[in-house]
């Protein structure tokens, strides 16, 4: 069995749910596991978004012992366009 715990950051809050699967499971079986699917924002949901320590990954990752699986909602803001819109004001 293998310890990972899955992670959302919302706008206003933070899900942090810890589950023990047997080894060899993948990030997908995690975010199913802790049962965050049916509670993440459509924008969050589709297309689902992983990363494990802020690398990105697909659901077909297999995970190890002690991994954070994150899932990532769309950014509200391109930070390339962001910077160049506030460069241009200078």
């Amino acid at each position: 069995m293998i310890a990972v715990q899955v992670v959302y950051a919302g706008v206003h809050d933070v899900q942090r749910v810890e589950v023990c699967l047997p080894a060899g499971s993948t990030a997908l079986q995690a975010v199913e596991a802790a049962g965050m699917l049916a509670q993440l924002p459509a924008e969050a949901a589709a297309p689902l978004q992983l990363g494990i320590h802020s690398r990105r990954i697909d659901g077909n990752h297999v995970l190890r012992d002690g991994d954070r699986v994150e899932i990532y909602r769309p950014l509200r803001l391109d930070p390339m366009a962001s910077r160049r819109r506030r460069a241009g004001r200078g």
